[in-house]
């Protein structure tokens, strides 16, 4: 009987894994941020969330082809690095339909902001804080096909 018990949890343990993480995953893919002027690929590496912008209307020198550099960053090692590819959600966590315990920053003021990140309707809805989310802004982004 313990065999039998022990099969059936063996066999049926993937697929709760899998239900699992298929609702925290929809978070992943390319969004169009509210001004429609940045786009962020959303990925996962182990539990953690993270998002990159790989396209932005201002992120590009007048050759359109050179990716500015980070010159409004507060940290001065991290000036001299493009744009693009910028990493600027970091270390989000899937916590029943929200995520969270992550950081956004915003290359366009050089802060990083508390965040946390929710699904409605298809859109993300982003709230960036500092110290207390009562006190933050909320910002929709779009889903790319």
């Amino acid at each position: 009987m313990k065999q039998l018990v022990l099969s059936i949890i063996l066999i049926f343990s993937p697929l709760l894994i899998y239900a699992q993480d298929t609702a925290a995953d929809k978070i992943l893919g390319e969004w169009l941020n509210e001004e429609k002027d940045e786009k962020i690929e959303i990925y996962k590496s182990g539990i953690h969330y993270f998002g990159k912008v790989t396209w932005g209307t201002d992120f590009l020198e007048a050759d359109g082809k050179t990716s500015k550099k980070d010159l409004r960053n507060t940290d001065e090692t991290l000036k001299a690095r493009n744009l693009i590819n910028t990493i600027i959600l970091n270390k989000f966590e899937y916590n029943d339909g929200t995520w969270d315990n992550g950081t956004m920053y915003d290359p366009k003021s050089g802060k990083t902001y508390n965040c946390i990140i929710k699904l409605r309707n298809n859109k993300l809805e982003i709230r960036g804080y500092v110290g207390v989310s009562l006190f933050g802004r909320t910002t929709y982004w779009e889903r790319l096909e």
